[in-house]
């Protein structure tokens, strides 16, 4: 489902794609066998979808990486104009290069989703 959120793929019983204001942070509505209250997905219903027909290491891989990018695109945020100037000049690791590449992937797996 996106964020650490798991369910066992025969017991989605629907997808609703949540339609108010749905932009880059696209939402679903996954109903779940005996479950009373859908739970809010961070993903588009393909996403789900095409998740549901892949292997299960597959989709455990390709999450922990989208999550380990997000974690890295969220720390990068963190640090401060005159750290990133430091960084570049003594480690040669341009932050707002690494910073844009990480958005470029992430946002190429919303609109795939």
């Amino acid at each position: 489902m996106g964020y650490g959120k798991y369910v066992r793929s025969d017991r989605i019983i629907a997808l609703d794609p949540i339609e108010d204001e749905r932009g880059p942070g696209r939402r679903t509505k996954v109903y779940i066998d005996q479950l009373p209250n859908p739970l809010i997905a961070s993903r588009t219903e393909n996403s789900i979808l095409a998740s549901i027909v892949r292997t299960p290491t597959e989709v455990l891989e390709a999450t922990a990486a989208l999550e380990l990018l997000q974690d890295l695109l969220d720390d990068i945020e963190q640090v401060g104009p005159m750290l990133r100037k430091s960084i570049k000049e003594e480690a040669g690791l341009d932050l707002e290069i690494l910073e844009h590449k990480i958005r470029e992937i992430l946002a190429h797996e919303l609109e795939t989703e």
